[in-house]
């Protein structure tokens, strides 16, 4: 499959919500979907690298860094590290950096932009709190989904049959 979001919508109007077009691919895989784990930090990536040591198997981690250019609140070590440990993707409204080793990962990345500037590690930050971007309100144990058609979320796991 080479696109999911079309699919989904023409199945599923009414139950999924469309992010604005302002998310970056980097990751290996651009195609995921997967349960909601939220984090909201800002210029500090230390929940970001306290989660994706935990299980993340059919997780998506999504990150409001406040829309921050100034540092980078994922690089290589914590993206390889989510991929041992089965997170599907992480969604950054932030930066990454690392992105040419990041592309070669077999996650899903999307982020605002690239800063080679790594974070503070301050102990700052929130999992599993309501963040607001992109025109979406996500909730912890709700259902996101992307591709490079965009991103999109829902209150129920939503599913294709091929």
């Amino acid at each position: 499959m080479l696109d999911l979001l079309p699919d989904l919508f023409d199945l599923y109007p009414e139950q999924l919500q469309l992010a604005e077009p302002v998310f970056n691919d980097y990751g290996g895989n651009v195609i995921f979907s997967g349960e909601i784990v939220t984090v909201s930090c800002f210029n500090d990536n230390s929940k970001v690298k306290e989660l994706v040591a935990t299980d993340g198997t059919g997780k998506v981690m999504v990150v409001d860094g406040k829309a921050s250019t100034t540092n980078a609140l994922l690089g290589d070590m914590l993206a390889e590290k989510a991929v041992e440990n089965g997170w599907q993707a992480i969604v950054i409204n932030g930066c990454i950096r690392d992105a040419g080793t990041i592309s070669t990962l077999p996650i899903g990345v999307k982020a605002l932009g690239c800063n080679p500037i790594k974070t503070e590690k301050l102990g700052v930050g929130d999992i599993n709190v309501d963040i607001t971007f992109a025109n979406l309100h996500f909730k912890a144990g709700d259902f996101i989904y992307g591709d490079l058609n965009g991103l999109a979320i829902s209150k129920n796991r939503l599913t294709i049959d091929e």
